[in-house]
């Protein structure tokens, strides 16, 4: 068992020792849904004020809209969300890099037949140039479609790694 797994599982054991919300409703109780980065350095409890059980938390590279969709019509249809609060970051990683990169680091680590595979998917990294854009952006691809519907309040924000702060883009 490597370290990671000895943590988890005895983080585990301590966390339930104590836990007393295993009452609480599948749907989450302020009925909004967080879209964040997959970034270490963001805590979105913490930083956006979220108590267990009140949201969804949606993380992925990049704090991608396109890449989020699926969770986000399951989180609005199944289970009554009718919010979206959207949050990229400063010193995201997918501000780094372009497509071509990316399928050029997977081919020298690990192969053509891998290179392959993301061709077959027509995989896209959804990398971004520009941080305030990119929020815009996806908060106008949430807008334009038809599976978010417009009852739905959605708002573009930037979480600052530096200070901690976040604030509101659109």
């Amino acid at each position: 068992m490597s370290a990671i797994q000895k943590n988890v599982e005895q983080t585990s054991e301590s966390y339930s020792a104590s836990f007393t919300q295993g009452h609480l409703a599948l749907p989450p109780a302020k009925k909004y849904l967080v879209l964040t980065c997959m970034d270490a350095r963001i805590d979105p409890a913490r930083a956006f004020g979220i108590e267990l059980g009140d949201a969804h938390v949606i993380r992925n590279a990049g704090a991608s809209a396109i890449d989020a969709l699926r969770s986000i019509v399951i989180s609005e249809q199944l289970l009554g969300t009718n919010e979206i609060v959207l949050v990229k970051h400063t010193g995201c990683g997918m501000l780094t890099f372009k497509n071509e990169d990316a399928y050029g680091i997977v081919e020298k680590n690990l192969g053509e037949e891998a290179v392959a595979e993301l061709k077959a998917k027509n995989l896209d990294f959804l990398p971004f140039p520009e941080l305030e854009k990119a929020v815009e952006d996806d908060v106008a691809f949430l807008k334009a479609s038809k599976l978010v519907p417009d009852s739905v309040t959605i708002s573009g924000w930037v979480y600052e790694v530096e200070s901690g702060k976040t604030r509101r883009v659109v």
